[in-house]
């Protein structure tokens, strides 16, 4: 392979626009063994690689991508699954480009080594092949509580499995995943994938509860003194959505993008009538907000029949913190963005559904000393768009219920748990992680959560053994 050669990355195969717009089957078709093979020649395989610290889980990069070369496919995802325990959802939605890709030495130069599409190929060759489930340690006599099956809850129970300890998730919804099932849509994370992975966890031994909300049916020192668990993770990801506040909000057709994401994904309305849970989309939507979690609600709007999906932001593109990826799949499949520009106002008709949104141009002030560029309002810039549908995805904040029903919890203004660096809580024997710690964030930064708790969970054990 050429110097220059190695400077362009192989590109992956996508469903052509005009079809994937009318489905939702997965976009980003992925690399075949041909093409797995030329990515991972271009490999530098440097002495001191910086991919690695740019990566929440600690997966040995060169070492896979070394093995991939060589055709040592097992090896390979192995040598992945040694740190990370979802690797095809990783290589699907992780933001690789702002983590271990940013750091590739090739970058430099030209494109960074595809490293999330290369740890895809080897997730999805060995679902084909066959899953290997590795010796676990034997067993210790301690139970761990696990509450929520999302990435921070699914990471921390399969390290703690492999540690020989016995592990319980308890999860609310009836489907096990968390954001991977019910907020990330078919067309970018097919459930199948996410429901092998769990698998996967629970041939470790791990054991899932759904339909179980911690806080009402135990109370967390109920699990520690009535139900004999010796240490509790606490995962349970971000909460209830939050709303601008402003006018007319509470009119029909405007949706949170949690509630509308739910309905989409977890409750398979886009399947309707064949699944019993319609969902309402008019002919003009606007989202509101510019995360990848707008990105996937606009793109399910159209696929759902919507003739126009805007992207309703108050700051420009440059500030927008979807991954560049999905902002280029909305834009291509005719997401229509709206930039510096603020809703202040619903209006709806006699029947109570929304029809029009007010809004208002805004402007960005030069840096600040965090340099960041805050908008403000253009006075005398008001104007009306037609819609009959709001999706508003502007975050949300974390579900009060544990923090409420578990006596001396610390917890801060935002209502996250407060953890140390080894992700312990207040309580002796409890820990947390993922987005009820820190707000809302990324799939990976929840899994880098659960697998520093796991660490921490067994050190307390162990030692008490």
């Amino acid at each position: 392979m050429s110097k220059w050669d190695r400077l362009k990355a192989v590109p992956m195969p996508k469903q052509p626009i005009h079809i994937r717009i009318r489905n939702f089957d997965e976009v980003a078709l992925g690399y075949n063994e041909e093409q797995a093979l030329m990515e991972a020649e271009r490999c530098l395989q440097c002495a001191n690689p910086q991919c690695v610290l740019g990566c929440p889980v600690e997966i040995d990069i060169p070492g896979f991508i070394k093995l991939l070369r060589d055709g040592n496919f097992r090896e390979a995802i192995l040598k992945i699954k040694e740190k990370n325990n979802l690797p095809a959802i990783c290589g699907r939605v992780c933001p690789q480009e702002d983590q271990c890709q940013k750091n590739c030495l090739l970058s430099k130069r030209g494109d960074p080594v595809q490293i999330g599409r290369l740890e895809r190929f080897l997730a999805d060759w060995e679902r084909e092949h066959g899953v290997e489930i590795p010796e676990k340690l034997p067993s210790t006599g301690k139970r761990i509580a696990v509450i929520g099956a999302g990435p921070a809850g699914l990471t921390a129970a399969g390290d703690l499995a492999k540690l020989g300890h016995e592990i319980v998730i308890f999860e609310s919804l009836h489907e096990p995943g968390g954001v991977l099932t019910y907020g990330i849509p078919e067309f970018r994370l097919p459930k199948r994938i996410v429901q092998a992975e769990i698998n996967y966890i629970e041939k470790l031994g791990v054991v899932i509860k759904t339909d179980t909300l911690i806080g009402r049916l135990y109370t967390i020192p109920e699990l520690l003194r009535d139900e004999d668990f010796d240490a509790v993770f606490i995962g349970t990801g971000a909460g209830p959505p939050i709303f601008m506040g402003i006018r007319g909000e509470n009119l029909s057709g405007i949706y949170s993008a949690n509630e509308f994401l739910i309905r989409v994904n977890l409750m398979r309305s886009y399947l309707f009538p064949k699944w019993d849970t319609p969902i309402k989309v008019g002919d003009k939507v606007a989202v509101i907000g510019a995360g990848n979690v707008a990105m996937d609600a606009s793109r399910c709007a159209l696929r759902l029949g919507a003739k126009e999906a805007h992207v309703v932001y108050r700051r420009s593109r440059a500030e927008m913190p979807a991954r560049k990826e999905e902002v280029e799949n909305a834009e291509e499949e005719g997401v229509i963005f709206d930039f510096l520009t603020l809703p202040i106002a619903y209006y709806g008709d006699e029947k109570g559904w929304v029809k029009r949104m007010e809004c208002v141009k805004m402007q960005l002030s030069e840096p600040d000393e965090s340099g960041r560029r805050r908008p403000a309002p253009i006075k005398g810039s008001n104007f009306f768009m037609d819609i009959d549908t709001s999706i508003v995805a502007i975050g949300r904040r974390p579900n009060p219920l544990i923090q409420q029903t578990t006596p001396g919890l610390k917890v801060a203004e935002d209502g996250t748990i407060i953890v140390d660096e080894k992700m312990r809580t207040s309580i002796d024997g409890v820990y947390a992680g993922g987005d009820i710690v820190t707000g809302e964030a990324t799939v990976i930064s929840a899994m880098g959560a659960g697998k520093k708790a796991a660490k921490s969970i067994h050190e307390y054990l162990t030692k008490k053994i």
